[in-house]
């Protein structure tokens, strides 16, 4: 029996994590076990899922994260592919428990399969997320192959010249990634040192950030409407690199047309 049996907007929740994981292996931005997925489930949970008990000992997360007391998150599991998690989302993932000491979890759901090892900076995410008030509950990290290529560049990692040049690609991206492109540079994968540049990075007022010669992460309402801005600001990145292919840099919207469309939509920037 699963945890999301008669559970339906629990069910949803993940069910829109399995279709993003298979979207991420189908575009070639998930290969072996790369890139991870968490979102918190805590408003989908009942007192029955409260009731549950642990089913390994508590694990330390490695912060020290106050708002996270008594939250639940959905986690893809360390070494698991996304194109496993598509197909069986609670064998490739699980569900835990963040503690009351604010520092340790346990998985209370399907099984024990341990969370990416990316939990500690999701995790940190989250609690940003939370202490800010944000309605954002859902992180995706992928390594989207067209934008990772330009991170090689150092020109683009310059603050918002990548922003300025993919939000000019097609109207589109200036409409549905209002907030444009951070930049992180690099850093140990994993490292603590990533995770307090991704949260300084979204809280100056980013939603996407790109971590340079490695991939981007994500903050959204779910894992859905993170992962599509991911692939607006990719198809903008496709763009410019097919019309430098075809022997030309593209001209892009101006100034005044991309004002034009954050007046008309009323933008954040």
């Amino acid at each position: 029996m699963s945890i999301l049996d008669g559970r339906p907007a629990l069910a949803a929740e993940i069910e829109k994590v399995a279709e993003v994981a298979g979207y991420l292996w189908e575009k070639g931005w998930a290969e072996r076990n790369g890139g991870n997925i968490t979102v918190n489930i805590t408003a989908q949970v009942d007192d029955a899922i409260r009731a549950l008990p642990a089913i390994t000992e508590s694990r330390p997360i490695g912060f020290h994260l106050p708002h996270l007391e008594g939250c639940y998150f959905y986690c893809k599991g360390t070494n698991r592919r996304m194109r496993d998690l598509a197909r069986q989302p609670m064998q490739n993932g699980s569900v835990i428990r963040i503690l009351p000491d604010c520092e340790s979890y346990v998985i209370i759901a399907d099984a024990d399969v341990p969370p990416t090892s990316e939990l500690p900076s999701h995790l940190a995410m989250h609690d940003y997320l939370l202490a800010k008030g944000s309605p954002y509950r859902a992180c995706v990290h992928t390594h989207p192959i067209e934008l990772v290529a330009l991170s090689h560049n150092k020109e683009w990692l310059k603050k918002d010249v990548a922003t300025k040049v993919l939000w000019s690609m097609i109207p589109e991206t200036k409409a549905f990634c209002p907030r444009g492109l951070g930049i992180v540079p690099y850093m140990l994968p994993g490292s603590k040192e990533l995770a307090e540049a991704t949260i300084k990075a979204v809280d100056d007022n980013y939603d996407v950030v790109l971590w340079e010669k490695h991939g981007v992460f994500a903050v959204d309402m779910d894992a859905m409407a993170a992962f599509d801005q991911i692939d607006v600001l990719n198809k903008s990145a496709l763009i410019y690199i097919a019309a430098k292919n075809l022997g030309f840099t593209p001209d892009g919207m101006t100034d005044a047309q991309m004002q034009e469309i954050s007046r008309v939509f009323k933008l954040p920037k």
